[in-house]
């Protein structure tokens, strides 16, 4: 006999779903060390004692809301491609990705351009977490390459993935906007140029 969904679940399940996706916003905007377990609960429209009803602890907390951040990210990344041609759909990541818009969206962005540099200090499972959605992200990009599957294509895709995001870091970083356009074009600009292929 199949069971109806117990009310009592069905609310747990989207309480714990408030809690994780402001976390994922609240990590982006403030990092990790920055995101407090009673500032989320209240986020979330929850008491602070709830919190141990959906997590073990803040770290567990902080690898599912990592897991979310990265998934969000390129979910949006796979949109931009399946609304283009094959053959343009690196250019139109590429474009997004180090876009004014991008630049100042740091709450809803890349979390990896927003974390990177916390990351070394971070748990095991929060790294481990972040690490799955960063190959997810990796592979998503090789895809777009014509000879995927083949092992230039993947190191292709390390080197663009390193690029747009060290772009894109370096870019919030300073305090000069020229700069930070400058960055983000010249770095789509030698992303989008042709490759040559070397002859044995």
């Amino acid at each position: 006999m199949r069971k109806t969904p117990n009310i009592r679940t069905t609310a747990k399940e989207a309480s714990h779903e408030r809690i994780v996706s402001a976390a994922a916003k609240a990590i982006r905007r403030s990092g990790y060390d920055g995101t407090g377990v009673a500032d989320i609960m209240k986020e979330a429209g929850l008491t602070h004692g709830a919190f141990y009803a959906h997590f073990a602890s803040r770290e567990a907390m902080l690898a599912e809301a990592a897991d979310r951040a990265g998934a969000e990210s390129n979910a949006l990344a796979a949109s931009v491609i399946a609304a283009v041609p094959p053959e343009q759909s690196l250019q139109a990541l590429m474009q997004l990705y180090l876009s004014k818009e991008h630049l100042e969206s740091i709450e809803t962005g890349c979390p990896v351009s927003a974390l990177g540099s916390e990351m070394p200090r971070q748990s095991p499972e929060v790294r481990r977490a972040a690490t799955l959605r960063i190959k997810e992200m990796i592979d998503l990009v090789a895809r777009q390459f014509p000879d995927w599957g083949q092992p230039g294509a993947h190191e292709r895709a390390l080197v663009t993935v390193a690029t747009m995001v060290g772009t894109l870091m370096l870019a919030r970083a300073v305090d000069d906007a020229a700069l930070s356009d400058a960055l983000c074009s010249a770095s789509l600009k030698s992303l989008s140029l042709p490759k040559t292929e070397s002859i044995d």
